[in-house]
């Protein structure tokens, strides 16, 4: 493999399970008892806003409980000691890539840290506890809602996330699906950039085949050997 000037990581759900943070497809855990169309959606917020707030009151005390695993203080280690620049792009909305130290984090799905106006636009850091009806700061609108991107809405950062892309020599994806867009196509401009793509995933993803090298088993496991080997 190449030395690579700019890496970029993309992280999913997987990389966060082995911290306790379930993912949508795990039987028994918080998604499962939910319809994503009842809780991760404009439609089912504006249906039933108390039990919007009451799913992710319950992720956000779950993530605080939360701590950073082998693969995040991997991922930090990269950041700090690889002689190039390393982008770490996630679709989570916990913060334990920040708790296991790395920097320049784009949580293109939000954070479950932040509320948003639904009225105004204005952002601000959500109390452990959100409720239906919660004034904005900034316009005093009873419209708060959590700071997390819904499926049918626009991922955050996405032209700084493509320009990232464009100019990577090496393209990671770590505990991702590859079924939800548009960060399953990230591959694809990665290749078209002409970057070394790789996969680290517990289980083949739906974009597998598309990537020039995979590796599978735990993240905690697959992570920290990678690092170890671009480390040299």
């Amino acid at each position: 493999m190449r030395k690579s000037a700019k890496t970029v990581i993309l992280t999913g759900a997987g990389i966060s399970a082995e911290s306790g943070l379930g993912t949508f497809r795990d039987e028994g855990g918080l998604w499962a008892q939910h319809r994503i169309e009842d809780v991760a959606t404009p439609e089912g917020f504006a249906r039933n806003p108390d039990l919007v707030h009451g799913f992710y009151n319950a992720r956000r005390a779950q993530a605080a409980e939360a701590r950073p695993n082998p693969a995040h203080l991997a991922l930090a280690r990269l950041q700090a000691e690889h002689s190039g620049e390393v982008v770490i792009v996630t679709q989570n909305v916990d913060a334990l890539h920040e708790a296991g130290g790395a920097a320049q984090v784009l949580h293109m799905h939000g954070t479950l840290a932040g509320a948003l106006c639904g009225a105004c636009g204005h952002r601000w850091d959500a109390p452990l506890e959100m409720q239906t009806g919660q004034p904005c700061p900034a316009c005093t609108a009873p419209a708060g809602r959590p700071d997390v991107v819904w499926f049918g809405e626009m991922p955050y950062f996405m032209e700084e996330i493509y320009a990232h892309l464009a100019e990577a020599d090496l393209f990671a994806a770590i505990g991702t699906s590859g079924e939800v867009y548009p960060a399953a196509a990230f591959v694809d401009e990665a290749h078209l950039a002409g970057a070394h793509t790789v996969e680290l995933n517990l289980a083949p993803s739906a974009t597998a085949s598309r990537f020039a090298e995979r590796r599978f088993g735990p993240a905690s496991e697959t992570v920290p050997a990678w690092v170890a080997e671009l480390l040299g």
